[in-house]
């Protein structure tokens, strides 16, 4: 299917902000908003981002990409992904001024960017939002990094025959050795993203809150070989509610074997859009309004 794209410059909070529209010559009523996280602008890293955007157009699905405050093109501080609310509420109300067509919306974010999807929809409850694609989420915290750490480094390191060739000719520095295992061993009892009385949940809790209560569909990609990937993937386990969601009916995941954390080749991207386009087809739009 034919598309034109467009440049278009939005408000948010007195800045102006850059975004890219891609709209198909027949569009679906359903759009992508493509959140982007840093330290990256509108096309994406192996301009993943761009390339997309254009796979679903071909679909038929109208896609906006833009710039977030301080990044590429657009004006402003720079803002991590806990403050991005407001540039994607306004990126939602300029893609949907630009394409009157559109009256649901799918998040699709990587890494921090889909945390920033989580925790937007945490704090608004956006009723437009019917979709949400979450790319190797951001959990990070010294509790899951400990935890990832212990399972998948250490328990890989066991099975090495140079890890024991050393130990056993004495090299490998077992004093050193086991004193980091015993931080990482400590740090991964704590709870992740732990919150005393009275203090504002953490943005993990947060996640996890929007994942369980999203009553949308959510389409959960990981790659398989990313470090990012296992750790949200420790941290859902480590959760009652993170638990619930993975388990939810309207959460469908997809595991790309081998594919590292931005899915740097032209084969794992191509996994990534038929995977969403395969979604957005099946679950979001017999959905939508």
């Amino acid at each position: 299917m034919n598309f034109i794209e467009q440049a278009i410059v939005f408000p948010c909070a007195g800045d102006e902000l850059l975004g890219i529209v891609a709209t198909p010559e027949q569009p679906n009523k359903t759009g992508v908003l493509v959140v982007v996280g840093g330290p990256q602008y509108r096309a994406g890293s192996h301009r993943q981002f761009l390339l997309l955007s254009r796979a679903l157009a071909i679909a038929g699905y109208p896609v906006m990409r833009f710039d977030h405050s301080g990044m590429g093109d657009s004006t402003g501080a720079l803002e991590n992904f806990e403050a991005l609310n407001d540039n994607i509420s306004a990126a939602i109300g300029a893609f949907q001024q630009k394409c009157p067509n559109v009256i649901s919306v799918v998040l699709w974010g990587l890494c921090d960017a889909a945390s920033a999807s989580l925790l937007y929809w945490d704090a608004t409850h956006d009723s437009r939002i019917t979709g949400i694609v979450l790319l190797n989420p951001w959990v990070r915290s010294e509790a899951t990094l400990a935890r990832t750490h212990i399972k998948h480094y250490y328990g890989q390191r066991l099975l090495e025959v140079e890890f024991w060739r050393k130990l056993l000719t004495g090299k490998l520095g077992i004093g050193r050795a086991l004193g980091c295992f015993l931080t990482s061993f400590v740090l991964a009892r704590q709870a992740t993203g732990s919150t005393s009385a009275g203090v504002t949940l953490s943005f993990q809790k947060r996640m996890m809150r929007a994942l369980k209560e999203f009553q949308g569909q959510v389409l959960l990609i990981l790659s398989g070989d990313d470090f990012t990937a296992k750790e949200f993937i420790e941290a859902i386990r480590a959760d009652s509610v993170g638990v619930a969601a993975l388990d939810g009916s309207n959460l469908k995941r997809v595991d790309v074997a081998g594919a590292d954390h931005t899915f740097s080749s032209a084969e794992w991207r191509q996994s990534v859009e038929v995977a969403t386009i395969g979604w957005l087809g099946t679950h979001v739009t017999k959905y939508a309004k």
